[in-house]
């Protein structure tokens, strides 16, 4: 009998030894998962994308960077051209803008000739403002928020409040955010279509896009997607694709606005809508000698200052002035399909919302 309990006892013993041992395994197995899922993880959230040529190509997914469509024979081109440029600058040590940021231009020697525009208050040909814009806005790219701030008087936060109050955005929805810098517009957005949502923060300037890019992974939006794109073209994203489509403080670096805003009405779904938020035109004169005094002479100081370089937000308050006035974008927009065009003015006409819907 004592042994007959005696065995019974070992029997035990050795099974619960070896359901133990079959846990420690287990917990093992599933800790090792966990860790290399951790590391698969941080290797993505670390991927700073430093050169346009590391980025994924293909349909964005959450959290990802894509560059625009490398199958249309602009970009093709451009490619061959920037990468020659590349070559040339690392030999000579010297540029202009960073090579990247010049992405599928349509603006070439060939397609425009000598055809000009204007840079600010300079006119240069139209196949050179892209990368002089470029060049500015990865310049700025690291103080561009608190630049804003110091700028506005942190009044930019209000505006854009009021744009997205007029966005009538909601969950479940497709949103393209074009120059959206930052994101500050896309931050908001993110949680307003939720979930079954998604929000797309586009932008031309890879500086720019790469702030904005950690700003929200850090924020927790995860049903954003962050693509590199031209928005004369939109060449990433196909027709009647996105619900609402928003610009603030870009359309007025754009090249061919007519163009970009073309470009808008092809890729909003019927019945979507277009808000721009941008600077316009004072309509109380006082104010406006008062404001140009500010922008020529504070703007610029500020910049040298906060950011060393006063140079840019020269241009940035050049480009303001070369901006249509409120009435002439509303003509430009009906022009390119949109229909009941209106904008509000905000701050007596510093800035203006504009808003078009696609039929």
């Amino acid at each position: 009998m004592t042994d007959h309990v005696n065995n019974k006892t070992t029997t035990n013993g050795h099974i619960q030894d070896k359901l133990v041992q079959d846990s420690i395994t287990h917990n093992q197995n599933i800790t090792a998962q966990v860790k290399a899922r951790q590391n698969t993880a941080t290797s993505v959230i670390n991927n700073d994308f430093t050169h346009v040529e590391d980025l994924p190509i293909g349909t964005p997914q959450g959290q990802q960077t894509t560059m625009p469509n490398a199958n249309t024979e602009n970009h093709a081109q451009n490619s061959t051209v920037n990468d020659a440029a590349q070559t040339n600058t690392q030999a000579t040590k010297q540029t202009l803008f960073n090579q990247r940021d010049d992405i599928n231009n349509p603006h070439t020697s060939d397609t425009d000739g000598h055809e000009e525009t204007h840079f600010g208050y300079k006119t240069v040909n139209k196949a050179e403002k892209q990368a002089r814009v470029a060049d500015v806005f990865t310049s700025v790219a690291k103080k561009y928020d608190i630049m804003n701030d110091l700028m506005s008087f942190g009044i930019h936060r209000l505006w854009k409040r009021y744009a997205i109050s007029l966005s009538g955005v909601r969950a479940g929805q497709h949103v393209l955010d074009i120059a959206g810098g930052t994101g500050d517009l896309a931050k908001v957005f993110s949680r307003e279509v939720g979930r079954n949502g998604k929000v797309v923060l586009s932008d031309i300037n890879a500086a720019m896009l790469e702030v904005g890019r950690e700003r929200l992974i850090n924020a927790g939006c995860n049903n954003v997607d962050f693509v590199l794109a031209n928005a004369e073209t939109l060449a990433p994203f196909d027709d009647n694709s996105f619900d609402l489509l928003t610009i603030s403080f870009g359309l007025r670096n754009v090249t061919d606005k007519d163009a970009a805003l073309k470009s808008m009405y092809r890729v909003l779904k019927p019945g979507g809508r277009l808000l721009i938020l941008e600077f316009s035109k004072p309509i109380f004169e006082p104010l406006s000698k008062a404001y140009d005094l500010y922008s020529f002479t504070a703007l610029p100081m500020m910049g040298k200052l906060v950011a060393n370089d006063s140079e840019s937000y020269k241009y940035l308050a050049e480009s303001i002035r070369m901006h249509p006035d409120q009435q002439t974008l509303k003509q430009m927009m009906e022009q390119a399909g949109f229909e009941n065009c209106d904008y509000h003015n905000l701050t007596a006409g510093i800035v203006a919302v504009h808003r078009g819907f696609k039929a």
